[in-house]
């Protein structure tokens, strides 16, 4: 199955926005190859960019303390376990705590490094980022790999307890609800959502094997779902057959 994900509202948007990325960012931040440095920056300053357009750090303060709330709720009903309970409230305090001890802005320190800076200045422009245009940047990137790791550990200070929130923010989002097996009569699905329980997120799944893909569009009152036939060659075409597939709404 491929699960597909679309959030309800704009926090949600952020918040999977900078996952993606962190989990870009993960995957070349430690190699040692200097091309693995080079995309690391470029994913570092689309982060940076991504924490300069929304109060991640408010937003985030929101997030946690709203499921802080939701999980006081459901401490008191019958058939909660405890201890897996309070091991989530725990979780959910430290990151709290994380968040407000950190000393300005999330992603700060990257944003307001000067080299960081004129490395995003060239990036505007399509290989602007070359040896010529940015001799600082070649200079470092051939640089032994451990100084370079050093320089990464300073710039993602400040981003780590994000990291840290927004995983556990969104896993419990993600796992707040049970899928349903639902079928899109003739590859269209629309559906009315519940206003006195908002829905955060979208998860829709389908069968690796069918070759399709959804277009979702929809905002916390209604959805829908379009699934596209994906072709080897060319744009998408709808997709006109009825499709079973599983769907999440994902409501903590």
């Amino acid at each position: 199955m491929i699960t597909f994900e679309h959030p309800l509202n704009e926090r949600i948007r952020t918040f999977l926005r900078l996952e993606h990325l962190f989990r870009q960012l993960d995957v070349f931040v430690h190699q040692e190859d200097p091309r693995g440095s080079r995309c690391a920056i470029a994913i570092l300053l689309d982060i940076v960019a991504v924490t300069a357009r929304a109060d991640v750090r408010n937003e985030l303060l929101k997030e946690l303390d709203r499921h802080i709330a939701n999980l006081n709720r459901l401490s008191s009903q019958r058939g909660v376990d405890p201890t897996a309970l309070n091991q989530v409230m725990d979780d959910l305090k430290r990151a709290v705590d994380a968040i407000h001890a950190l000393n300005g802005p999330i992603g700060h320190v990257a944003r307001e490094d000067d080299f960081l800076k004129a490395i995003a200045q060239r990036s505007s422009i399509p290989g602007g980022t070359c040896s010529f245009d940015l001799p600082h940047f070649h200079y470092w990137l051939i640089q032994d790999a451990e100084l370079r790791q050093t320089r990464f550990t300073e710039w993602l200070h400040d981003l780590k307890p994000a990291i840290e929130a927004i995983a556990l923010a969104l896993s419990l989002v993600r796992s707040s609800s049970a899928s349903r097996r639902v079928t899109a009569e003739g590859g269209f699905y629309q559906e009315a959502l519940d206003s006195v329980a908002p829905a955060q997120m979208l998860r829709v799944a389908v069968a690796a094997d069918q070759g399709i893909f959804p277009e979702i569009s929809g905002h916390k009152n209604r959805f829908s779902i379009r699934f596209m036939k994906a072709e080897a060659r060319g744009r998408a075409t709808q997709h006109f057959k009825d499709v079973e597939f599983k769907l999440t709404c994902c409501v903590f």
